[in-house]
């Protein structure tokens, strides 16, 4: 049994753990390690937090899933200040063996290794993932996420992509409002403005300016809590409309990747909508694509219930990339 220190970086958080990889390739996480971007000014510090933590040395190798396009000399985040420069991992962190993906390239590493019992039923046919085929993996959070991935059998290829800067395309009149607010921001609106965490606030917006209300400026994280948890109708409302509009994105994202073999719904307000997304109008949406109505029908769409995604995806990048780490 080897280790290595696997860390999902994201908008808002920087997650760490210490990753067991038995000589057939098994994967076992640690008890994660949280800490929120703003609180550290880059990741080397962040990096020596976590080292500390776990008493002062980690394992000579590091798997990182990042929330960004990942190639070239100096990655920049999407959602966050923080900078790494690939080359300088041996000498900055000790590790000379380390992998860097784009989170949900990770994501999707996580998708194909995990268990059927870890996806969750969301809509379209009751059956499992397809083992010879095309699969989407997308999820909001900070931003909106995805991937693809396609296997036959044991065998899979994982392609990161930028699809969450495809644009919004409106279904109705309400999220023509939606787009029209956000317009007066941006020349271009991605699905990204809405399909996000961030997103529920113009959403919460717009519904308020159609019946003509005053509300208060609040922040995505109180809309959230008061619609998730009842507390306030036009919030309740501002989530089954994010849950619309994920439900056409995610239906998008299949036509545009050929993910027939299936589709997965991850991240950590995907997995906040659990229980929410089977009783939504998210199926209905998905499935209205015109001449490709029955088609869409056809598709197992899942949420992965791995507790963490990102860290279980990276370290499997890291061993696909590497093997297994030396003692």
């Amino acid at each position: 049994m080897s280790e290595i220190v696997t860390v999902d970086i994201g908008g808002t958080h920087a997650r760490f753990a210490i990753a067991k990889v038995a000589k057939d390739g098994t994967i076992t996480l640690g008890e994660p390690e949280t800490l929120h971007t703003e609180d550290h000014a880059s990741f080397q510090t962040a990096w020596q937090d976590f080292r500390q933590r776990m008493g002062g040395t980690l394992p000579d190798a590091v798997a990182m899933a990042i929330a960004g396009p990942v190639g070239g000399e100096v990655i920049r985040f999407t959602n966050n200040p923080w900078l790494i420069r690939p080359k300088l991992i041996p000498e900055k962190l000790g590790c000379p063996r380390y992998t860097v993906v784009n989170d949900f390239e990770a994501v999707a590493h996580a998708v194909a290794r995990a268990p059927e019992d870890q996806f969750m039923y969301v809509a379209g046919p009751d059956e499992p993932l397809t083992s010879d085929g095309t699969i989407s993996v997308l999820g909001p959070g900070t931003g909106l996420g995805v991937a693809h991935l396609w296997r036959s059998g044991d065998e899979y290829r994982v392609q990161a992509t930028e699809g969450g800067h495809i644009e919004f395309a409106p279904l109705d009149n309400i999220e023509d409002t939606i787009l029209a607010r956000l317009r007066k921001r941006h020349r271009r609106v991605s699905v990204e403005r809405v399909v996000s965490g961030p997103g529920i606030v113009d959403i919460y917006q717009a519904l308020a300016a159609l019946e003509k209300r005053a509300v208060a400026d609040i922040d995505d994280v109180a809309i959230w809590t008061a619609g998730m948890k009842g507390e306030d109708s036009l919030a309740a409302a501002a989530v089954d409309r994010f849950c619309l509009s994920l439900g056409s994105v995610a239906g998008d994202i299949a036509l545009a990747q050929g993910g027939f073999g299936g589709v997965v719904i991850a991240g950590g307000l995907g997995y906040r909508l659990r229980d929410l997304l089977p009783q939504s109008g998210f199926a209905e949406r998905f499935r209205a694509k015109g001449r490709f109505d029955s088609l869409m029908g056809t598709i197992p769409v899942k949420l992965i219930t791995h507790p963490q995604p990102g860290l279980f995806g990276a370290a499997a990048a890291f061993v696909r990339q590497h093997g297994c780490p030396k003692l």
